[in-house]
């Protein structure tokens, strides 16, 4: 959209004054601000038509010509194999702080070039376009910048459309996790997370296309699941070693499991040290086979490459049916 003159609304403000008796501008009801930051209608916006038209054009060049083709290959000279040393200090010592997810995904893809979609709707998620070895790829990740990464109604609705889009044009999926859960509260329970949240789940399970995933730090509950894990047909899971893997966190956890010891903090630190040493790392979900691989960050780019390569040919059906039944 563009923004100041472009508008969408089902009735105008005059329909809209006559009925409701509110008095609201075309701009506020339907304007280029108001989907893509509100609604979520539109995903992007921007000045003047030329500019929009530019951007239009860069979008198709990332899409097949129909959704029987492969999507286009461009030559790059970003080597495979490159290693980005910086990716290893990426994830802060405290497990508290927030870092930003873009800075691994635009160190990963090819030349740094990323479109993102959305950008300005449901911010604690990402997803976009990229190229990994000149091959149009779609990115989905959790930003730990806002709301902590957690899932919510619009990010698993914005996930979930835009993975069943890339499964609808053979669009390998490449997903970065760091998502603590699902947003708690009354407000989001009562406009339906479960059933919201299950939109996200259904389009990672019911997708053919490659599915990468990388798991930077946390993966807990049924957030974990939603976001590609193994048990929806992930191809290849990897983590890194900040991963941790569990139900819960280890503070949460232990306050539940050992609620006696409460009381008393030095206990309950040495319960916590002690559930993060079992449970709250990668390597138990990789004796499980929940994760194929502990990798170094510096290596991402490398093993993405490499898994995405492997997975060049996959050829998945899912079982005949009339239609899907995705929870809407």
């Amino acid at each position: 959209m563009v923004e100041d003159s472009s508008y969408m609304f089902v009735t105008g403000p005059d329909v809209v004054k006559t009925v409701t008796h509110e008095e609201v501008s075309a701009e506020d009801l339907g304007g280029a601000i108001t989907h893509t930051t509100r609604s979520g209608v539109a995903d992007l916006s921007f000045e003047n038509d030329v500019h929009t038209l530019l951007m239009t054009r860069r979008l198709f060049n990332f899409l097949p010509l129909n959704n029987r083709s492969m999507p286009p290959l461009r030559e790059t000279s970003d080597i495979p194999g490159r290693i980005e040393m910086s990716l290893d200090t990426l994830i802060p010592d405290n497990p508290n702080l927030p870092y930003d997810i873009k800075e691994l995904i635009h160190k990963v893809v090819d030349e740094g070039d990323f479109l993102e979609l959305q950008p300005d709707y449901a911010k604690n998620i990402i997803t976009g376009f990229a190229r990994i070895e000149g091959s149009t790829v779609g990115i989905v990740a959790n930003q730990p910048m806002v709301l902590a990464g957690c899932l919510d109604i619009n990010a698993s609705i914005k996930g979930a459309r835009f993975v069943r889009f890339c499964d609808a044009f053979n669009i390998p999926i490449v997903t970065f996790v760091d998502v603590p859960g699902f947003m708690p509260g009354t407000s989001q329970e009562y406009g339906g997370i479960i059933l919201h949240g299950a939109k996200l789940l259904f389009a990672y399970a019911e997708c053919t296309v490659p599915k990468i995933t990388v798991i930077t730090r946390k993966a807990y509950g049924g957030a974990y699941d939603v976001m590609s894990s193994k048990h929806l047909r992930g191809d290849v899971n990897l983590a890194w070693p900040s991963a941790e893997i569990a139900v819960m966190g280890p503070k949460g956890a232990v306050e539940i499991i050992f609620r006696e010891e409460a009381k008393d903090p030095e206990q309950l630190a040495r319960r916590e040290a002690e559930y993060r040493e079992k449970f709250a790392n990668p390597f138990v979900a990789g004796r499980r086979g929940f994760i194929d691989d502990v990798i170094l960050p510096h290596a991402t780019r490398m093993r993405v490459c490499r898994s995405l390569a492997m997975l060049k040919d996959k050829s998945l059906k899912n079982p005949w049916k009339k239609h899907a039944n995705i929870p809407l």
